[in-house]
């Protein structure tokens, strides 16, 4: 794809497309340079090198976006809208990996693999909030609106933001200044520090780690325990296919959502777990009891952090002994081992994540509308993030509801 020129890119303020690139010059009171770009292979090598030293997560990763575009955004006809924010020397300020999603409705732009991401946010500069005043970078937000719902096909109805960090590594995100409320959801995650022994024995008392050792020594009755990082294609593809397998059947007893159902979300995790670029972003491993293997996992480490991403266990004889805390053990150990300097629970409330993290994430969303179709999509919306933020947040409330629901998963069952 044909790049457009520095001249295409100062000359004026009006959007210019240039085999399918569309690249603008901000108002001049930002004095910041603005690109868009509809097609992620055209800002590639930038992405790479930017979120090297950027603040951001796995999630912005290129190839963690790049890999669900090809399995899932491009399978829904969703079309990208990254934006490239520059100073006047050319050196990235912020990198925004948005989409346009046509589905439903109303055409919603949001941020690229937001249902899959479990943070959404921009790529920081590492002195961003030291070089782009709020007030800045307001002004740059309302241009990048105004010049996306002009473009033909990335015009959009109602913007929906979803699960948005509050901080990006040191920084406040900006995004969060835009009118919104929490997400009904909070994330966890604890500092790794010392050994994995000094860490155990700071988090947990002694009493449970009294009984960790015993439940661990009864799975031993029953064959070798054995944390297990597989490496050969075929043993990854084997051990992704075991969690896929465990976590559907754990979906189905609760009764919610199996996330490897839609179209191409299989596929979207083969690839994270095969594909040379992405495999460096992944981790998959598994606790083996004898010849079952008890518990999975799929994590992601970047930048110094775990990301706890899926984990599933069997319903074998092993599962009495809780094989997923023993494999949680393991998993914790392997990341300080790694050098891992943070394990992040990510986002979801369970009661587990709160006994290891010593830091919780809150996480924001935004809806607003641009059109009439957006007025009617937004109010459904809010109200639903609404409703169900409050049901998660009242015990009575949320353990009712996680009753029925497993209610309901063991009728489809039977």
């Amino acid at each position: 794809m044909a790049q457009a020129t520095q001249s295409a890119l100062d000359a004026h303020a009006d959007v210019k497309t240039v085999f399918g690139e569309t690249r603008t010059a901000s108002a001049a009171s930002t004095n910041i340079r603005l690109s868009v770009y509809d097609e992620l292979s055209a800002i590639e090598q930038d992405w790479r090198a930017f979120e090297q030293h950027a603040d951001c997560t796995v999630f912005q990763a290129f190839d963690w976006l790049a890999t669900w575009q090809r399995h899932i955004g491009a399978r829904n006809g969703i079309k990208p809208a990254i934006v490239v924010g520059r100073d006047t020397a050319g050196n990235i300020l912020f990198l925004l990996p948005l989409a346009v999603d046509p589905r439903g409705l109303a055409r919603r732009l949001t941020w690229l693999g937001s249902d899959l991401c479990d943070y959404n946010a921009p790529l920081l500069t590492k002195d961003f909030s030291l070089r782009v005043s709020a007030t800045r970078f307001a002004q740059a937000w309302r241009d990048i609106a105004a010049r996306l719902r002009s473009h033909p096909e990335l015009s959009y109805d109602v913007i929906h933001f979803e699960k948005m960090l509050e901080t990006i590594g040191e920084q406040h995100n900006p995004f969060c200044d835009l009118p919104g409320g929490p997400n009904p959801s909070g994330a966890y995650l604890t500092h790794l520090t010392g050994d994995w022994e000094a860490f155990y024995t700071a988090k947990r008392s002694s009493t449970t780690r009294r009984r960790d050792r015993t439940k661990r020594k009864k799975m031993a009755e029953l064959g070798e325990v054995r944390f297990v990082t597989p490496v050969g294609a075929r043993e990854v593809a084997d051990t992704l296919d075991t969690l896929i397998q465990q976590k559907t059947q754990q979906f189905a007893r609760m009764g919610v959502r199996n996330i490897f159902a839609p179209p191409g979300h299989r596929d979207f995790y083969r690839a994270l777990a095969s594909d040379p670029a992405a495999r460096r972003l992944t981790h998959i491993s598994r606790l083996d009891v004898g010849s079952e293997p008890a518990a999975a996992n799929v994590g992601l480490m970047f930048h110094g952090r775990y990301y706890h991403l899926l984990a599933s266990y069997s319903d074998g004889e092993a599962s009495r002994f809780g094989p997923g805390v023993a494999h949680l053990h393991d998993l914790m150990h392997y990341a300080i081992e790694q050098g891992c300097h943070i394990f992040d629970f990510t986002i979801g409330d369970e009661p587990y994540k709160r006994d290891w993290c010593d830091t919780e994430l809150r996480l924001y969303d935004h809806v607003s509308a641009a059109s009439w179709r957006g007025a009617l999509v937004t109010l459904p919306l809010l109200i639903a993030r609404n409703l169900k933020r409050t049901i998660k947040q009242t015990p009575a409330l949320w353990n009712a509801v996680s009753k029925a629901r497993s209610f309901v998963g063991s009728l489809r069952k039977s």
